[in-house]
């Protein structure tokens, strides 16, 4: 064997394997979807398929092939693989009920890894066209399946590190926020877990969570109902521009957004308006490599992914667009936020693989 035949049958397996995983993510997304984990992780023992179809409200052939690929794949367990298919009975791991339900546990992966597959296979058609003309492609073409798996990818981080990082690197913004009558706009909160978050953080404050997508802001508001926080945070269909809302937030924030929006440099502008005279203003978003690097490791072939499928063409709609993409370096953030009017910015040091933290000064 040449090494060229060696190079091809061993990239030939490793696209085989990527085929295996692809087909392992789509059956994930249909157990997500169909409440099927979620009806074994709450089944006091194993299930028969006619057991999880009653639960899941399937047909129950379907509930048993699907068991037995997901047994197959070791997703789930069996006790004794040689009982008839009908009788056979199966269970979830504790751990692995962890990772495949929605939660803000640090450990779900169901609204990243699953959900915004079903976004983008919905986009497929329009990706493909896209690619060809150089046109932008809508968020609503993604439609829920990808708004849901963007918001809950951030849910654990908002939930169990956002406080903690204003507490660590921002002291000052925690004391201002500690007192009473302050005030925080989160630009772009989607489905609101970082306006609840910032709620829970500090509950002398009023939290306003700005979107232009009405069904994220509905589904915003019943997550905020749901964790106790409504009477504290409110969400508006407004656009952050908007200049009767301006120079009123003591904290401003704009989260895992700038890089997929049309035009960065006004939304920073529109940032640096709302915030009172001596308010801040604080930026989460992609974290990538500070120059182009290839091959790359595993969290820039992610990054890289989800801008090729989602992030670029999402950011090429709308007029004038810059099509910034998911790859959104440091020098990159500094450049908009001098174009828009800051005097500098600051990277927070927090430990995290997939996110970098900006404050943005004068």
């Amino acid at each position: 064997m040449t090494a060229s035949d060696a190079q091809t049958h061993v990239f030939a397996m490793r696209m085989w394997k990527s085929l295996l995983a692809t087909q392992e993510l789509l059956s994930a997304y249909l157990g997500v979807k169909l409440g099927l984990y979620e009806a074994l992780a709450a089944a006091p023992g194993p299930l028969r398929p006619d057991e999880l179809a009653r639960a899941a409200d399937i047909a129950p052939r379907y509930a048993r092939e699907w068991l037995e690929q997901q047994a197959v794949c070791g997703i789930v367990e069996t006790d004794d693989v040689r009982l008839p298919a009908e009788r056979r009975a199966y269970r979830l791991p504790a751990g692995h009920a962890a990772v495949l339900t929605v939660s803000d546990d640090p450990m779900s992966l169901a609204s990243l890894a699953v959900l915004p597959l079903g976004g983008i296979a919905a986009a497929l058609p329009d990706l493909v066209a896209a690619y060809r003309s150089g046109a932008g492609v809508p968020d609503d073409v993604f439609g829920v399946d990808w708004r849901d798996g963007h918001s809950g990818a951030n849910r654990a981080l908002f939930a169990h590190q956002l406080a903690g990082w204003i507490v660590e690197q921002m002291p000052d913004v925690h004391a201002r926020l500690d007192a009473p009558g302050k005030r925080i706009a989160d630009v772009a909160c989607g489905t609101g877990w970082s306006s609840i978050a910032l709620a829970r953080a500090y509950p002398r404050a009023e939290v306003t969570g700005l979107d232009l997508d009405g069904a994220a802001l509905r589904q915003a508001e019943r997550n905020a109902a749901e964790a106790g926080v409504a009477d504290r945070v409110r969400f508006a269909c407004r656009d952050a521009a908007d200049p009767q809302l301006a120079g009123e937030y003591d904290l401003v924030c704009l989260f895992d957004a700038l890089h997929e929006v049309s035009q960065p440099v006004a939304v920073l502008q529109a940032c640096r308006q709302l915030r009172a005279a001596d308010g801040a203003v604080l930026v989460m978003d992609a974290k990538v490599a500070p120059a182009f690097t290839a091959p790359g490791d595993d969290v820039e072939r992610f990054q890289y992914g989800t801008s090729v499928l989602h992030c670029l063409p999402a950011s090429r709609t709308g007029e004038d667009s810059t099509g910034t993409g998911t790859v959104l370096r440091p020098g990159m953030v500094r450049e908009m936020a001098l174009r828009a009017g800051f005097s500098g910015m600051t990277i927070l040091a927090v430990n995290d693989r997939f996110h970098r933290l900006y404050r943005l000064k004068g």
